[in-house]
Order: structure tokens, then sequence, then C-alpha cells
């Protein structure tokens, strides 16, 4: 194993401390660094007002680019990266390609998330991308976000399921290009089922609260079940 993939194996843990935990592998890297730019030009596109012949100019450039990326091998989802075995485990793919915390998927917010003991924190800063009302970021992705992050809490009851109800109020708007503050921890586990509750803050204020409730599957997560 190369020194770049010391990381590998079962002492990985992305959620151990608040700190980004660093690539697994070179090529991660260089995947982050490429998701970071995808985000800043999505920023930029929804910020921007260049003339219109410019913006066909850079859309050609950025079509020929695609295309041009689209001729390497492609794998179709985070268990093919798996089972491909160059890429790391589950874990370490889930860290990089998660819709939501994903740090080399550039849909994903960038959510950080850490566990301290039965409970989780989290921070994220969601930019112009995730407008929804003027100024505040659209009410489905706080739901996705408040989804993400009680479904990594309820690992810590080591009863993880899938996503059997959400139920969320929004007290007030979660304002744009703000570092958001998340906490979330485990009410019970009953059987195979894990209920958490999780709340966002900006400023100090609660701008929305969640209860989620997890089932774990019988037959174990996809990632986990036998073929």
């Amino acid at each position: 194993m190369s020194d770049d993939n010391t990381l590998a194996g079962s002492l990985f843990n992305p959620f151990a401390s608040d700190e980004i935990t660093p690539a697994y592998s070179d090529h991660w890297a260089a995947r982050r660094r490429v998701a970071q730019a995808i985000r800043e030009l999505t920023d930029v596109l929804v910020t921007s007002t260049p003339p219109t012949a410019q913006l066909h100019t850079i859309a050609e450039s950025l079509e020929a680019q695609a295309k041009n990326f689209s001729q390497s091998e492609r794998l179709y989802g985070m268990l093919a990266f798996t089972q491909n075995g160059n890429h790391g485990g589950y874990g370490e793919i889930g860290h990089e390609l998660n819709a939501v915390a994903g740090l080399s998927n550039p849909l994903s917010p960038g959510l950080n998330m850490w566990l301290e003991g039965k409970k989780a924190f989290g921070t994220v800063n969601c930019g112009y991308a995730y407008e929804g009302p003027p100024g505040f970021v659209h009410g489905g992705y706080v739901a996705a976000i408040l989804d993400q992050f009680l479904g990594m809490a309820q690992i810590a009851g080591k009863n993880p399921g899938m996503t059997g109800t959400l139920s969320i109020r929004y007290h007030r708007p979660t304002p744009l290009n703000t570092e958001l503050k998340l906490e979330a921890e485990i009410d019970r586990v009953e059987g195979r089922k894990s209920f958490v509750t999780g709340e966002i803050y900006a400023h100090g204020l609660l701008t929305a609260s969640c209860e989620g409730l997890f089932i774990r599957p019988s037959q174990g997560l996809p990632h986990q079940a036998k073929s």
C-alpha cells in the first residue's frame, strides 16, 4: 500500500474530529480540486452577467471539456467505485462522493460532520447556488442537509439504518453565505429503529429542527448486504 493510502482500512474515520480528513490518495486529492473548481464555476454562473456571446463561448469550451472528460473509465455509483478496488473502501468513497457531504462531489455544499461521544456536530456554508427565498437557503436543501446529518448521527448508536421518516420544522429562514452549525443526538433505539433529533443554527439562532426515524434493513445496508 502506498504512503498516500495510509488512511485506508478499518481505522479510517472521517468523523473523528472537526478537521477535514485528508484525501485517501493523490487521485482523490485531484478530484477534490476539480470539484472545488466546478463549485466556484457554478457560483460565478449564478451571480455573474457576462455578454451573451461570451456565455456561448464559455459553453462551447465546457462542452468540449466534458466530452474529453467522459472518455476516461466510468464507474457508476459508490458501490462500483468500491468494487473496483482502486479507490478505497466504502467509507472513503462515501466521504468523497456523497451528494450532501462529499468533498469530491461538486453538487455537495460541503457539510462537515464529526462525532463527540454519542452527539454529532457539523458545519456547512451554502452559497448562492443553493438559494430559495431571496438571500436564504432553499428549504429542500435544508431538508437534505438534515437528512444526511441525522443519518450520520445515528451511526453513534451502532444501529445504522436508512431514512424512514423526517419531520422538519422551519423556525426561520436559513441564511446564505453563513456558517451554519448543526447538532444532533439519538433520542432512543428500538430494535432496528433509531430515533434522532437535530437542529441548525445561524448566528446562534435556531433556523430548523428535525426528528428522524432510521431503520436498519433486515438484510443490512446495501454496501453490507451479501450478494
